[in-house]
C-alpha cells in the first residue's frame, strides 16, 4: 500500500483513504483507524496543571515495544513513551485540542498493549517475535521522531512538544474491559452517529456500539461526492469481483439494498453479486462504508458521509468534544461504553 517507513510521512494524508483491514477481534487485531495527518496551525501551550503529579517525562517508562521495520526487516526497540508519541502525530493532527490528543494517546497506548499480549500469546510469524511492525496497512500509523519533524516541517517544535506533553499527562493509562486491554478502534469521522463492530466487522463487541457524534457533521469534507466514468467503475468492479456479470445499465450496476441506522451500507448488489458496503469502499477506495449511489448519464456518483469505519472513537468528535470543555476520559468513556480506564 505504501513503501512503508520512510515514505509513512509523505503519504501521511494518503493513509485515511486507504479501506480498513477487516478486524480480528478474536485474535485481538483491529482495522486500523483512518488516519488524518494534517499540516497543523498554531497550538496552545500545554501548562503543567494538565499534567497528573505521578506522570511525566520519566515518571513511567514500561517495557519497550519490539518494532519491526517492513522495509529492512530488523526488529528494534522504541520506549512506551516514544511509540506513543509518535502514534499520536501519525494518527491525529497535533492542530486538535489538548483533550483529544490526551484520548487519542490512552486509545494508540491500548492499541499497543493489546497486540503486544497477543503476540505474545500467538505470535505471527511474519513478525518474527515482534509486537507489530510499522506496516500501517496492518498495524496503527508511527512516526519517529524525525519522521514527525519531516512531517510537520516548520512547526514541528510547537506540534511536538504539544504532543509530547498530552502523552507524559496519561501515558500510565489503559482502556480495558473484564481485566483487559480493549479493541481500541478509532476513525476520523462518523456520519453524526458511530457504528457497531458487529455491524461493521461481523462481530459484535460490548463496548464498541453506536454513541451520538452529532459533531462531525460540521467536520471538514464531510459528505464528499467520488464520480466514475463507465469504464472507471467496469474496471475497478471487475478487479474487485472477478467474474462479476454487468448489465448494459450502468444504473443497475450498483444498488444500496440495506443500511445501518447509522448509515452504513450493510448490504448492496454490484451486478449480479450481493456485497457489503466495506466491500464496495474497498473496491471503488471510497472515504467510508456510508454512501448513496446516482447516475449522471454514462457515470456514476458515489456520496459518502464521515470519514473510516465509523466504530469507537471519532477524532474529529473528540476534538468538538474537547473545545467544549470535556476531558479525555469524558471523552474515552463516551466512545467506547461501560470500559473502565486503569493505571497499566
Amino acid at each position: 500500500m505504501r513503501s512503508y517507513f520512510a515514505a509513512a510521512i509523505f503519504l501521511a494524508a494518503s493513509i485515511a483513504a486507504a479501506p480498513a483491514v477487516p478486524v480480528y477481534i478474536a485474535g485481538w487485531r483491529y482495522a486500523p483507524a483512518a488516519v488524518t495527518a494534517e499540516k497543523d496551525g498554531g497550538a496552545p501551550a500545554v501548562t503543567e496543571a494538565d499534567k497528573p503529579a505521578d506522570t511525566g517525562r520519566n515518571a513511567y517508562t514500561g517495557t519497550p515495544y519490539k518494532v519491526l521495520d517492513a522495509a529492512s526487516g530488523e526488529i528494534y526497540e522504541v520506549s512506551e513513551r516514544d511509540y506513543v508519541i509518535g502514534a499520536v502525530c501519525a494518527e491525529m493532527p497535533a492542530s486538535f485540542g489538548v483533550e483529544a490528543l490526551k484520548a487519542q494517546a490512552v486509545a494508540a497506548h491500548t492499541y499497543a498493549e493489546r497486540q503486544r499480549i497477543r503476540e505474545r500469546s500467538s505470535p505471527t510469524d511474519e513478525l518474527r517475535g515482534a509486537d507489530f511492525s510499522n506496516d500501517t496497512g496492518k498495524y496503527q500509523g508511527f512516526f519517529t521522531r524525525e519522521q514527525a519533524e519531516k512531517f510537520f516541517g516548520e512547526s514541528f517544535g510547537e506540534s511536538y512538544s504539544k504532543v509530547c506533553a498530552a502523552v507524559d499527562a496519561v501515558l500510565p493509562y489503559l482502556m480495558t474491559s473484564s481485566g483487559e486491554p480493549i479493541i481500541a478502534a478509532f476513525h476520523s469521522m462518523s456520519t453524526g452517529r458511530t457504528e457497531s463492530a458487529e455491524n461493521a466487522w461481523g462481530t459484535a463487541v460490548d463496548y464498541l456500539v453506536p454513541v451520538d457524534s452529532s459533531f462531525d457533521k460540521s467536520a471538514p469534507k464531510y459528505q464528499e461526492e467520488q464520480r466514475f466514468s463507465r469504464e472507471s467503475l467496469e474496471y475497478a468492479l471487475n478487479e474487485a469481483f472477478p467474474g462479476i456479470v454487468l448489465g448494459e445499465d450502468t444504473a443497475d450496476w450498483v444498488k444500496v439494498l440495506e443500511t445501518s441506522d447509522s448509515g452504513t451500507v450493510l448490504r448492496a448488489q454490484a451486478g449480479d453479486r450481493e456485497v457489503s458496503g466495506s466491500e464496495l469502499r474497498k473496491a471503488l477506495t471510497l472515504r467510508s462504508p456510508c454512501f448513496t449511489v446516482r447516475c449522471e448519464g454514462e457515470g456514476t456518483v458515489f456520496t459518502t458521509r464521515g470519514y473510516g469505519h465509523g466504530v469507537g472513537m471519532s477524532q474529529y468528535g473528540a476534538n468538538s468534544m474537547a473545545a467544549e470543555g470535556k476531558t479525555w476520559r469524558e471523552i474515552l468513556e463516551h466512545y467506547y461504553t461501560g470500559c473502565e480506564i486503569v493505571k497499566n
